[in-house]
């Protein structure tokens, strides 16, 4: 079971956990030429040349922060000018030279990354039903978006269909296409049917049957003509439905979005990511009485006006976010007995599945120009990510692939790496195809870098300081600057809230505006919503706009949210540790009492927010932070813990499976977690949860394997 001590099998000096061995050598291996003999010997090499640098790595992390800590507390109190704490950084190796001039060069990017902007997902691996639904949302129903959400004021009435709702959605998606494909003359309103006349007649590319397919500003959109539909038999024009490109890419998360804390749990991660390689991988599920079966669609056959076929794909692009560079995992030991590097272990196994894919043994592929997309998170500074590179190096060699097939995607969440994102692309040059900005992780590496410099700011009055303007203004225009345009993606974070579709219209079109060609986007509904923001904007005509500007200086980016001069009240005080302890909460009970690592948790009041691990690191540490410098007792913590486990366990309370927390103390390991991730917040490594969370869900795990075995299940 599970959480038992795993059975391991002895590999080149290594001892694998049986079943990852199993999976790789009977399922894996056969697409990829490999022998296992030669995997597991090479694989036995990058461990032992690599693991010694990663622990280098980390270690230099920690001796920076121990310096910076004292900097901070020798300078206690004052306020200090930035110049000094700049040259302080330069001197401690914190900051470094910015690199000459340069432009990324990345070889055989796929279109969907390099060429064309829309909407990004991430889903995690574990998953199989939410990875299907991602990967399949490369097109969407814009009438279903329209009609189901409140994108729309108001809300669909009756049992069955609603015309009055449906008159809505259609007036809404002609007002759309006026703006996407406007006709030569008129109103698509008054369009009556037929090949359309329009303002731009190479914008009409082809059709599938009596379907029309238009391309705007490289996104396409289908035009379903179907005069039996219940709906097409009542449309002027037969318009049964408008179908979008919507998630051109997903991200399919090893990371932030699961609870994987054992071989098991490994070993499942990577199954899944070996059946959407391959196309095999299917979700069951019950609906309406009926057992329905999920799968990955298959490409879209159209012709030209002229009578020629050509596909479009039926699946984004998928990326695979491995762990970073922290962890160790039990699903491999190295020959000391110690565990691996989970980094080192994802990049081997992610790579050598998505081999499958470009020997095309899959029964569909993924990338048509012959890479492999790897998004490596939570690297701190330029050093890391040149390790990144030689492990990418490493495991090129060790598949027989050329330098530079596997890409890599660079999350710019962590502060030392967003204070040197020029050279940290130049580490990666010429395999770069993605950089992108988080709130989340980037404000909780914010807090615990200058945890000592005194009292941060309210959570909520962050998003509007001067450094996360910095942050996100200059993540594009060094992004720009390195060339990344027509090249490589530049993105922007989730938008959290799934069932909020009217404020994601109105707010999000700020993305492609500041010339990002991708974000994030909770569900495969909203992609197709965001989708239109890409169909009024020219992202690429804004990236090329915006390439002339002047890179915001770097000590706008340096300056300390600090509360200077703030006197919060009592009633301001309570309300804060609420919020952060409901946070905390809501994610945490969900994550060690049932490895859910995403899914949609109600907030303090009561909205629905899609979350991963990074919401517990901002929250976290704000609350750690105040306590350092006195504003809240760990009293008044504990007593926020104490009114926010009611609170959660009120707003769970339709959950079978939920524990509750209130009033339980020593009695649950979720509560115990959150608590520990403020107390002990302190002292975990650049405030990350990872550690606390994989103890507590392992602990969590056994506790539940015992009660099955001694109920005889």
């Amino acid at each position: 079971m599970g959480n038992e001590p795993p059975m391991y099998v002895a590999r080149s000096g290594l001892r694998v956990a049986a079943g990852l061995a199993r999976l790789i050598e009977e399922d894996v291996l056969p697409g990829t030429g490999i022998a296992p003999d030669r995997l597991w010997a090479g694989a036995a090499a990058i461990f032992a040349e690599l693991a010694p640098e990663n622990a280098r790595l980390l270690a230099v992390r920690d001796r920076m922060q121990e310096r910076i800590d004292a900097w901070h507390e020798q300078h206690a109190g004052a306020a200090f000018e930035i110049e000094d704490y700049t040259a302080f950084l330069r001197d401690i190796g914190y900051l470094v030279a910015e690199p000459s001039p340069f432009s990324i060069a990345p070889a055989n990017v796929d279109d969907e990354v390099a060429r064309t902007g829309g909407p990004q997902l991430v889903v995690p691996v574990l998953n199989s039903r939410f990875l299907l639904n991602a990967a399949n949302a490369r097109w969407g129903s814009l009438y279903d978006a329209l009609y189901g959400t409140d994108a729309i004021a108001g809300t669909p009435t009756g049992a069955g269909f609603d015309a009055a709702r449906g008159a809505q959605v259609i007036a809404w998606a002609r007002s759309f296409l006026d703006r996407a494909i406007p006709l030569a003359q008129g109103s698509w309103s008054g369009f009556k049917g037929g090949i359309p006349e329009l303002r731009d007649s190479a914008q009409l590319v082809g059709r599938a049957g009596d379907n029309l397919l238009f391309r705007n500003n490289g996104l396409h959109l289908e035009l379903v003509i179907d005069r039996t539909h219940p709906i097409g038999r009542d449309d002027t024009a037969g318009i049964a439905d408008i179908l979008l490109e919507s998630a051109l890419t997903t991200i399919v998360d090893f990371e932030d979005s699961v609870a994987a804390v054992d071989a098991e749990d490994k070993t499942a991660a990577y199954a899944n990511w070996l059946g959407l390689i391959t196309g095999t991988l299917e979700a069951r599920f019950e609906k309406g009485g009926r057992t329905l079966v999920r799968a990955l669609e298959p490409d879209r056959t159209y012709q030209t006006l002229a009578g020629e076929t050509f596909t479009l794909p039926g699946r984004a692009l998928l990326f695979a976010r491995n762990v970073g560079h922290l962890m160790t995992t039990p699903a491999l030991l190295l020959p000391d007995g110690s565990q691996a590097p989970e980094g080192i272990l994802d990049a081997i196994v992610t790579s050598l599945i998505a081999l499958n894919d470009l020997n095309g043994k899959g029964r569909l592929r993924n990338s048509r120009a012959g890479s492999i997309y790897i998004v490596k998170p939570k690297m701190h500074g330029p050093d890391e990510v040149a390790f990144a590179n030689r492990l990418f190096d490493a495991v090129e060699d060790l598949l027989g692939l050329d330098r530079h097939t596997i890409k890599i995607g660079l999350m710019d969440e962590e502060r030392r790496t967003s204070a040197n994102l020029a050279a940290c692309i130049a580490a990666v040059k010429d395999r770069i195809v993605f950089i992108n900005t988080g709130f989340l992780d980037r404000t909780g590496d914010e807090i615990h870098t200058s945890m000592r410099a005194g009292a941060m700011m309210r959570k909520g009055e962050m998003k509007a300081s001067e450094w996360i303007a910095a942050y996100e203004d200059r993540n594009v225009q060094i992004g720009l600057a390195c060339g990344f345009s027509g090249k490589a993606q530049i993105g922007k974070g989730m938008w959290a809230a799934p069932d909020r579709m009217a404020d994601m219209l109105a707010q999000k079109i700020a993305h492609p505006q500041t010339g990002a060609n991708t974000a994030w986007v909770p569900s495969p509904t909203a992609a197709t919503l965001h989708a239109t923001h890409y169909h009024q904007v020219d992202v690429f005509a804004r990236q090329a706009e915006r390439k002339a500007e002047p890179i915001v200086p770097l000590t706008k980016l340096l300056t300390i949210p600090l509360a200077r001069g703030r006197n919060w009240s009592p009633d301001e005080i309570a309300e804060e540790l609420d919020n952060n302890a409901q946070g905390i909460l809501g994610y945490v009970v969900r994550w060690v009492d049932q490895g859910i690592g995403c899914s949609k948790v109600p907030d303090i009041h009561d909205v629905g927010l899609m979350e991963d691990r990074a919401t517990l690191r901002i929250s976290s540490q704000h609350i750690a932070n105040w306590l350092l410098h006195g504003i809240v007792t760990r009293e008044e913590v504990d007593q926020a813990f104490d009114r926010m486990a009611a609170k959660v366990d009120r707003q769970n309370a339709g959950d079978p499976a939920y524990r509750p927390m209130a009033g339980r103390g020593d009695g649950s390991l979720a509560f115990q977690a959150a608590r520990a991730l403020v107390f002990e917040g302190l002292d975990q490594p650049n405030g990350y949860t990872e550690p606390l969370l994989h103890a507590f869900r392992t602990k969590a795990k056994a506790g539940q394997e015992a009660a099955r075995s001694s109920s005889g299940q």
